[in-house]
């Protein structure tokens, strides 16, 4: 397993963090995916979902298209992840702390765990993939005030 953190402050209100990074979307222009929920409701632990790049427009996604489910959900503190690919894992932690400036504290810890193959071949991998995991997760800090403009109909 490799694992990364991360922390990005922002001036918006948790309230909003919180919609923009923990509400999936049908579509997300700033990642250019689209999210199909399963089930009915409001979301929260079990709900799954399948992810895909671009934008469906009503289309369901391919048959191999990655497959989530949220583990954690408390509303608006922290929600977790998982995302299986084939030959991977991934499990997203979200974390919003109040900033005494009324803003909010966004940390992200990332978590990529290989199914199957070979420990050779993942051994080999080991550092690739750490380098992999951390730049990723400064990619997704670097998006939340994009997130959050596109939320609060800012952008």
């Amino acid at each position: 397993m490799t694992t990364a953190s991360g922390t990005r402050e922002v001036p918006e209100p948790r309230a909003d963090v919180w919609r923009a990074l923990a509400v999936l979307e049908p579509y997300c222009a700033v990642c250019d995916v689209s999210y199909v929920l399963g089930g009915a409701g409001a979301p929260g632990v079990g709900t799954t979902f399948v992810c895909a790049p671009g934008q469906l427009d009503g289309t369901p996604p391919g048959a191999g298209a990655p497959r989530g489910e949220i583990l954690e959900w408390d509303e608006p503190r922290l929600v977790v992840s998982r995302l299986d690919l084939t030959p991977e894992r991934w499990t997203t932690r979200i974390e919003l702390a109040e900033t005494p400036a009324g803003g909010t504290r966004v940390s992200i810890t990332l978590t990529h765990e290989p199914v199957g193959g070979s420990r050779v071949v993942r051994s080999l991998q080991r550092s690739a993939l750490r380098k992999l995991v951390a730049r990723t997760v400064e990619e997704e800090l670097a998006k939340v005030p994009a997130h959050v403009a596109r939320a609060t109909g800012t952008s």
